[in-house]
């Protein structure tokens, strides 16, 4: 598949690596149970090499685990660097530059996926709607879409400006995460300081993330025609206590 020239998130590009080496381990550990949450919901009757779509598949560590499953994964990213980590991951798999909000593709997919939280990265549910849509339109007849997303009182409860950071002989970086419960929007401030052209370099990068409500949600996906909707809270569903909020969502075209 061609890349696309839809808007890209270069934003994103200066923290691929850090992204692959301090997040790609713990998505690996996460992997199985994944992949066993994604065979229980896929529909009746499909191929034994089902075609799954890992929208924002970031650096690829899901699409390598559903590939050395049997799986046939194309990965969707708006971060060119994030998807040159995804090709080492998994060469196998094709991989296409585009925004989430924006892409095209025809009736192509048994399942759609999207995880570690990426869709939070869209900030309107006007804008979210516009990717359930073209989700809808990639999956074929019975197909399903299963995402993760933090809701609003996940962050309420837990994005009281923390922070997290590593030091490595390469690279340090440094995140402070808010949240603004009027807005309902949470910020990310994120500060990398690398070696490049043999000198130390910093680069600041700010992300915001939206909490949403669970019923704008569904309301938004039977909106674009999804239906036996269900939504797992992490915490109620399987058993991890400090995830309230934290959800899996599941539609059927």
């Amino acid at each position: 598949m061609p890349l696309s020239s839809a808007t890209r998130y270069s934003e994103y590009d200066a923290f691929a690596r850090i992204h692959r080496e301090s997040w790609g381990p713990e998505l690996r550990q996460w992997l199985p149970d994944i992949e066993k949450f994604i065979r229980q919901h896929l529909p009746e009757n499909i191929p034994t090499q089902p075609k799954i779509l890992d929208l924002c598949c970031g650096t690829g560590e899901l699409a390598q685990g559903l590939h050395q499953k049997g799986y046939q994964v194309t990965g969707l990213d708006g971060s060119e660097e994030m998807l040159r980590y995804a090709r080492q991951n998994s060469p196998d798999s094709e991989f296409i530059l585009d925004d989430a909000r924006f892409f095209k593709l025809p009736p192509t997919f048994h399942g759609v996926i999207s995880t570690t939280y990426g869709l939070n990265h869209v900030i309107t549910i006007e804008e979210l709607t516009s990717v359930f849509r073209n989700v809808y339109a990639a999956l074929l007849t019975h197909g399903v879409f299963i995402f993760d997303l933090k809701l609003d009182e996940f962050y309420r409860a837990s994005w009281h400006n923390s922070v997290l950071g590593d030091i490595k002989d390469e690279y340090v970086w440094t995140m402070s995460r808010c949240y603004n419960s009027q807005e309902r929007l949470g910020y990310i401030k994120t500060a990398i300081f690398q070696i490049l052209d043999n000198q130390w370099q910093r680069s600041n990068l700010t992300w915001q993330v939206k909490g949403y409500f669970q019923d704008e949600i569904e309301f938004a996906l039977q909106d674009v025609g999804f239906k036996n909707i269900h939504v797992y809270d992490v915490e109620r569903d399987f058993k991890q206590q400090g995830c309230a909020g934290i959800t899996y969502i599941v539609g059927y075209k």
